[in-house]
């Protein structure tokens, strides 16, 4: 079940569903989860009086058979929330570490931070018999520290697979007058609050060889806010979107899955591509456009999503 990094990397991730660590019953509904990948949450989701007990309960989850095929990871305590960090990983990794994909770090503001990780797996593995860099890191990008460090944060270990936009910390650090998560601050009406914190995370993950992870909607009750969001981040080049409900796997998992028209289209242009460049040619005229190389490398781009993601015109492009 497990993966290396660079495995981890390419596969899919449409919605990733966060589920509270310290809560048995939703650890045990999120085994037939629809969702890409599963993270069992240590921090946020869980207060201080029960991080402990979290451990245990997400291990026994983690062990237990009958989950679906998917990704399955633990969300730690970030290093400045407070002495949880170590033991988290500890616990985790020598508990369930061979059914575990990967560590999400969240409020990484440094290379550091993720080297740190990295070199605790390193040990662990070692200890538990598992292969070396079985378990991925993910890094959480929550703040304009993190930003700015963003280069030495996404090449800070050969583990790491993607980065991950922590939308909530985020705006609040930044200050903006908002009290939704992913929505746009109150008052901003020049244009996307977000879209330099999105396109800077879109940008390292992408120079690094990383996937690149929208955080998540927390207005339950709004599915057109949850779509609209979802489809900016897809249309934008983001892999996926963390969930914080089963409710909003199916939507989200549609939006980040390319349409059967769009992959037919795809094929098409290359297709046509193919005969141009049999025929010596660098470029040639295909539904009112001239395409070339850079064109046929936005249809793989596409077709490689839609086998990614499992869609049945997606398989049969790349069978």
């Amino acid at each position: 079940m497990q993966t290396t990094p660079v495995q981890g990397r390419s596969a899919a991730r449409r919605t990733i569903l966060a589920v509270p660590g310290n809560s048995s019953r939703m650890l045990a509904k999120a085994r037939d989860s629809a969702a890409d990948e599963v993270f069992c949450d240590l921090e946020d989701a869980v207060p201080p009086s029960e991080k402990e007990a979290a451990r245990a309960g997400i291990v026994a989850a983690l062990n237990t058979g009958g989950w679906r095929p998917g990704r399955r990871s633990v969300r730690v305590n970030g290093w400045s929330a407070g002495p949880w960090t170590h033991e988290d990983v500890i616990a985790v990794v020598t508990g369930a570490g061979a059914h575990l994909d990967s560590i999400i770090v969240p409020k990484v503001r440094s290379g550091a931070e993720v080297v740190a990780v990295s070199l605790l797996l390193d040990q662990l593995e070692a200890r538990c018999d598992l292969a070396p860099r079985s378990i991925a890191l993910q890094a959480q990008i929550e703040d304009a520290r993190a930003l700015t460090a963003i280069d030495e944060i996404a090449s800070a270990s050969p583990r790491l697979e993607a980065l991950v936009i922590g939308p909530a910390d985020m705006a609040a650090d930044l200050g903006m007058r908002t009290l939704t998560t992913g929505e746009q601050p109150v008052g901003y009406t020049l244009g996307d609050a977000h879209h330099h914190v999105m396109m800077t995370v879109l940008v390292a993950a992408r120079a690094h060889g990383l996937a690149a992870v929208d955080g998540p909607y927390l207005a339950l009750e709004n599915p057109d806010g949850l779509r609209r969001i979802a489809s900016a981040a897809a249309a934008l080049g983001f892999d996926g979107k963390w969930v914080i409900h089963p409710g909003q796997i199916d939507t989200v998992n549609e939006v980040f899955t390319p349409p059967d028209e769009a992959v037919a289209e795809a094929r098409t242009l290359l297709d046509a591509y193919a005969a141009a460049t049999s025929d010596a040619r660098g470029a040639a005229r295909h539904g009112g456009e001239m395409i070339d190389e850079a064109s046929a490398a936005m249809a793989r781009s596409v077709l490689a999503r839609a086998a990614a993601a499992g869609t049945d015109i997606g398989r049969r492009t790349f069978s």
